[in-house]
């Protein structure tokens, strides 16, 4: 008995290493959480329905999930206030400027996992018109022998890609319409509409939900109480379609290489930008250049891993991208 335990430890162990692929927690090297107070932020969700979800999806008469209204998802995120949404539940957010696809990141789903190793899960979807939605490919790598309990504090951002809930309460997980390109019946530079629907977390096969390549996704399961399932806090718009038009005044102008070492370079064919930041994903400016006597920003004091590079022109517009420092 001991043996069979000790093989099996010993399985989910090497499992779960050499699954891990995807960007870890929030504070960690190469994580891609973003802080709620980021300046990369534009606009907020400012529009809210809630279909909610049973409690306990195999037990209907515990009812629904009851806990906040949908009121409580629109504008800034905060961690505290929220709206359940319960087994399978799910909300459609709206906004009063369509969201377009920019460099990088285009928006954030945040929810209020209150440490990082319990994570409730979220597909979400994109719509232009409001009737059609299209989802993100979501991945799962969680190990499907073993049920994820509800107070079972063993979560593994790294094992998950494309979920809304992958990070803890005041960090959003982000996500790049670059992905959603040349899917008939959605403009990517004209996204009105997200919904966000909760992962069922069970791994029976009759309630189980699966991601992408047909993997059940374990979670945090049962929840069976009135603020059970994915906990919707707030959707953060990084590029719409305001700051979009603006974007086009300084398309030409580059910062490179990407990923960078030390040194990172602009061009100076164009005309010279008001400042060029450099900014970690919990919103703290890391480097501001507003002096250009030289075409470079020296990096050698910034440690390994995402950042966010924000050029601002002096005109107000700006241009956000992601940049990954690699030494």
């Amino acid at each position: 008995m001991k043996c069979h335990f000790k093989i099996t430890l010993y399985l989910l162990l090497f499992y779960t290493i050499s699954c891990a692929q995807f960007p870890g927690a929030a504070g960690t090297a190469g994580s891609t959480a973003i802080f709620k107070d980021s300046s990369i932020f534009v606009a907020w969700g400012n529009t809210c329905s809630v279909q909610r979800g049973f409690q306990n999806i195999a037990d209907t008469t515990v009812g629904f999930t009851s806990t906040g209204d949908s009121s409580l998802a629109i504008g800034h995120a905060d961690g505290i206030q929220i709206v359940s949404l319960g087994d399978g539940g799910s909300a459609i957010m709206g906004f009063e400027t369509p969201i377009t696809n920019g460099t990088g990141f285009d928006f954030a789903v945040f929810e209020n996992g209150f440490i990082d190793e319990f994570l409730e899960l979220a597909f979400v979807e994109v719509s232009s018109d409001g009737i059609n939605f299209f989802r993100f490919k979501a991945t799962s790598n969680t190990q499907t022998d073993v049920q994820v309990g509800p107070f079972d504090y063993n979560a593994d951002a790294t094992l998950m890609n494309n979920l809304a809930g992958k990070y803890r309460a005041m960090y959003g997980t982000p996500f790049e319409l670059d992905e959603m390109i040349g899917i008939p019946d959605l403009n990517v530079d004209s996204i009105s509409y997200i919904k966000v629907i909760d992962v069922v977390g069970s791994i029976n096969p009759t309630y189980a939900t699966y991601d992408q390549n047909n993997n059940m996704i374990n979670e945090h399961y049962p929840t069976p109480y009135p603020q059970g399932g994915f906990d919707l806090d707030a959707i953060g718009v990084i590029h719409n379609s305001l700051n979009s038009i603006k974007e086009i005044t300084i398309a030409q102008l580059k910062v490179y290489p990407n990923p960078a070492s030390d040194k990172l370079y602009f061009n100076q064919n164009q005309q010279l930008p008001a400042s060029i930041e450099i900014i970690d994903l919990s919103g703290q400016i890391i480097i501001r250049l507003s002096d250009f006597n030289s075409p470079q920003i020296d990096l050698s004091s910034i440690k390994n891993g995402m950042y966010l590079c924000k050029i601002n022109m002096r005109d107000g517009s700006f241009k956000t991208q992601k940049l990954m420092i690699k030494k």
